[in-house]
């Protein structure tokens, strides 16, 4: 029962530690300068460890720890979703950050491949969308801390989101890490800092689609 209490810590922490490795054996070479060596946290970005070949035209051994790493932390978003809709009392938002959550680390997942750039605006879109479902409860709550995080959480995705379709690339591989760091922390929070009675209350206020 502990472990299955923990799995997404397990399963977050486990994944962060492979992209680690990925990184630590990343040959080298980025957008800004094909000519660096190894994985430059200001200036490489996640989605270079997922090639067959590094920038700097070597073979890269960071795909496949980056590849099951990310496969890790999908599947662990999608426990946390799918934990998380039983807290809220309403059952249409309950099925969106269920269905949409959960479903949308599929895509997540498919970051990795080719379809990279197309995956990161839908699995990004979904996830947008059941972190905001889970606002509005946070929001409704007497969770003071969460209402300001899950707010800063959602104002950073936004802006490196907004970031990455302006083509600001120099300042968005620095956002990227702060926005995962964000995702992480407030994923984490809400799941252990949280419970199904937090969100009682809101039943009995009669929401609209009651």
């Amino acid at each position: 029962m502990q472990i299955k209490k923990h799995t997404v810590l397990l399963g977050m922490t486990v994944s962060l530690s492979l992209v680690f490795i990925a990184t630590l054996v990343y040959p080298g070479g980025s957008l800004f300068d094909k000519n660096s060596i190894g994985f430059d946290w200001t200036k490489n970005f996640i989605s270079n460890l997922f090639a067959e070949k590094a920038i700097n035209g070597l073979e890269n051994p960071s795909r496949i720890w980056a590849d099951v790493g990310v496969f890790l932390f999908s599947m662990s978003l999608a426990l946390f979703f799918i934990g998380f809709s039983k807290r809220i009392p309403d059952k249409h938002a309950a099925k969106v950050v269920k269905y949409l959550g959960a479903g949308g680390t599929f895509f997540t997942f498919l970051i990795v491949t080719p379809l990279h750039d197309q995956m990161i605006v839908v699995s990004g879109t979904m996830f947008l969308v059941s972190i905001f479902y889970i606002t509005v409860f946070v929001l409704k709550s007497k969770l003071h801390f969460f209402k300001f995080l899950c707010i800063t959480s959602l104002l950073i995705f936004y802006y490196t989101m907004y970031l990455y379709g302006s083509g600001d690339f120099e300042l968005l591989a620095i956002m990227q890490k702060v926005t995962f760091v964000s995702k992480i922390i407030l994923i984490l929070s809400l799941e252990y800092f949280t419970t199904k009675e937090d969100f009682e209350f809101i039943k009995t206020a009669k929401l609209p689609n009651d």
